[in-house]
C-alpha cells in the first residue's frame, strides 16, 4: 500500500504547532476530543483517547513512540483502537511528523507508511489525515477550529 503523504504550511511558529499535536487543549481541538496520553520516551506505549464506540474513553489509536525531539520530530507506530478491528494488534502503520521553521511559518510534514497489504484501515485514515490536518492548521492561526458538521 502506498505511503501517506502530506506537506503543509501553517502560519504559526513550530512551537504553538507542536503543542497542538501533544497538548491536551490542542489534542482535543484537533483531533476531535481526544487526548494523547504517554511519556514520550522513546519505546513506551502512546495512546489517544476520548469520546468514541465504547464512551469517553475509547482508545482511537495506540502504538510505541520510536523518536521523540521536542519541537521538531516524532515516530510513533499505530495500531487501531481494539473497537474498531479484532486483529487491531495486527494492523501497525508508522507515523511520522517534522516541522521545520520557515520565515515565520512552519512547514509541517506527516508521512504514514509501512502499512500492511489490505490494512482495512487505509481509505478512512487516507480521509481523516487532511481533516486532521486541516483542523490543526485553521486552529493554528485563527483560533477557531472547523466545523464538519458532527
Amino acid at each position: 500500500m502506498t505511503e501517506l503523504r502530506f506537506e503543509l504550511y501553517v502560519g504559526a511558529p513550530v512551537e504553538q504547532v507542536w503543542k497542538l499535536f501533544i497538548e491536551p487543549e490542542g489534542t482535543k481541538a484537533i483531533l476531535f476530543g481526544s487526548v494523547l496520553e504517554s511519556t514520550f520516551e522513546i519505546g513506551s506505549p502512546y495512546r489517544y483517547i476520548g469520546p468514541g464506540n465504547d464512551g469517553d474513553e475509547t482508545v482511537h489509536v495506540y502504538g510505541t513512540v520510536l523518536a521523540f525531539e521536542p519541537n521538531r520530530f516524532m515516530s510513533y507506530t499505530e495500531h487501531p483502537g481494539p473497537s474498531y478491528r479484532e486483529n487491531h494488534a495486527e494492523l501497525e502503520t508508522r507515523v511520522s511528523l517534522t516541522l521545520e521553521s520557515v520565515g515565520s511559518t512552519t512547514k509541517l510534514t506527516l508521512v504514514n507508511d509501512q502499512w500492511p497489504d489490505n490494512h482495512p484501515s487505509y481509505e478512512s485514515t487516507k480521509a481523516s489525515w487532511p481533516m486532521i490536518l486541516s483542523n490543526l492548521k485553521t486552529l493554528a492561526e485563527t483560533g477557531k477550529t472547523l466545523d464538519f458538521g458532527w
